[in-house]
């Protein structure tokens, strides 16, 4: 269909004005992330940060989900979607500018990428010595046929550059790849990151493209089954990343393919957003929510030492509080569950609320203000401190949880 030109300038117009709206949005304290540095001395000597580490070996604390993000302005070969830049795609215009407030990047002209990394390098400077970031890399989206589909990505990181980036600061990074698996030379790629360090493969299945349950990814999940090397992958509804794959290919049961070929499988987030058709009923099976299909995942035997899952996100504002209680009540699962910041999201001041989780009785009251004070200096610690003091019942997650270097280190299991 052809717009008439007042049609045409009218959606223009629109699309200014919502962009507009969004960069006004960041001017107001409540929604600006101000991007302070070192804690000050009455946050850092804090009693409750102290008792936040206490049982903690920090040399084995690894934020296995930390994202990298840049426009690609500093030789990194990150790429960005179009509507990633363009007012007159709002959301994702919006998305962009909070993610980039969110990591300390949005006032950085011609150095975004680097500045993104430096923020990262400060932040980790207020973590316990030894702690370290699992830093992603993010795949294009691919067709059926295996072929890249750069124009409909939202956003492209290279694996060479997360490798980099991780080998520069060795104290403080260490990798993730992202691996297409309907890619001709998806294992070589595979064998390529290992030998390289790559800790885990990253996948976001409804953006990038990847049916988990198609036999094209076979070939794929039995190099990862022969390397040991864990797959960690999007689960749930997926809101932030917008993509060429179908919504359904977040089902937590798509992954069952993985599992049964003896791959890792690490569920982000816990599927704990959105529901999905439970498709151990058919193809038609009633919707259910898809924390409850994790759920019933995990309690298969089958799986057990092979389906884990990360905390990233599970304390976002969308996330049912009957979630976060099960999440930390849920003890047989302490085992399996894997620290994840989900940065920079911890950066985007109005996701998260320890007020909110407080009157729910899932953190106490007077830790509300030492955490929103940590959180303008430093949102991993934040995000960190927040998830170590969550409280359900009685029940809090035990210190094994965040030492999540044990699972994806395999010269420990060696050593061992």
């Amino acid at each position: 269909m052809t717009l008439s030109r007042s049609r045409r300038n009218f959606l223009i117009a629109g699309g200014l004005l919502a962009g507009g709206a969004a960069i006004g949005a960041l001017s107001r304290p409540w929604l600006i992330n101000p991007c302070l540095a070192a804690l000050p001395a009455d946050l850092g000597e804090h009693p409750l940060l102290k008792s936040v580490w206490a049982g903690v070996d920090p040399a084995m604390v690894w934020d296995c989900h930390v994202h990298l993000a840049g426009v690609g302005d500093g030789g990194s070969g990150i790429a960005i979607s179009q509507d990633m830049l363009s007012p007159l795609s709002p959301m994702q215009y919006l998305q962009r500018l909070f993610y980039l407030n969110a990591g300390c990047a949005h006032d950085a002209p011609d150095r975004v990428d680097q500045s993104y990394v430096e923020r990262l390098h400060n932040l980790m400077e207020g973590m316990a010595p030894g702690a370290k970031l699992m830093l992603f890399a993010f795949e294009h989206a691919h067709d059926d046929n295996g072929r890249a589909r750069p124009e409909a990505s939202a956003f492209f990181v290279p694996n060479d550059y997360a490798r980099r980036v991780a080998a520069e600061s060795p104290e403080w990074f260490e990798w993730v790849c992202s691996i297409h698996p309907y890619r001709a030379d998806c294992v070589d790629a595979l064998d390529a990151a290992v030998a390289q360090g790559a800790r885990a493969v990253k996948w976001l299945p409804p953006a990038m493209g990847i049916d988990p349950a198609s036999p094209r990814c076979d070939r794929f999940y039995a190099a990862l089954a022969r390397r040991q090397l864990p797959l960690i992958s999007h689960a749930g509804e997926e809101k932030a990343v917008h993509g060429i794959g179908e919504a359904s290919w977040g089902n937590p049961l798509r992954l069952r393919r993985a599992l049964d070929a003896g791959v890792r499988v690490v569920m982000a987030h816990c599927a704990s957003m959105g529901d999905d058709v439970d498709l151990d009923q058919g193809p038609e099976g009633p919707r259910v929510r898809s924390f409850d299909l994790f759920a019933r995942m995990m309690a298969e035997s089958a799986y057990r030492d092979r389906l884990y899952a990360d905390i990233s996100a599970i304390i976002l504002r969308n996330r049912e509080v009957s979630v976060i209680r099960q999440i930390v009540e849920t003890t047989e699962w302490h085992g399996r569950l894997l620290f994840g910041s989900d940065y920079p999201l911890p950066g985007i001041l109005p996701l998260i609320s320890p007020a909110t989780l407080a009157d729910e009785g899932l953190l106490d009251e007077a830790a509300v203000p030492v955490l929103e004070g940590m959180r303008e200096h430093n949102p991993i610690l934040f995000d960190f401190a927040l998830k170590r003091l969550l409280v359900s019942d009685g029940v809090r997650l035990p210190a094994s949880v965040f030492e999540t270097r044990r699972f994806f280190d395999s010269s420990l299991a060696r050593a061992a």
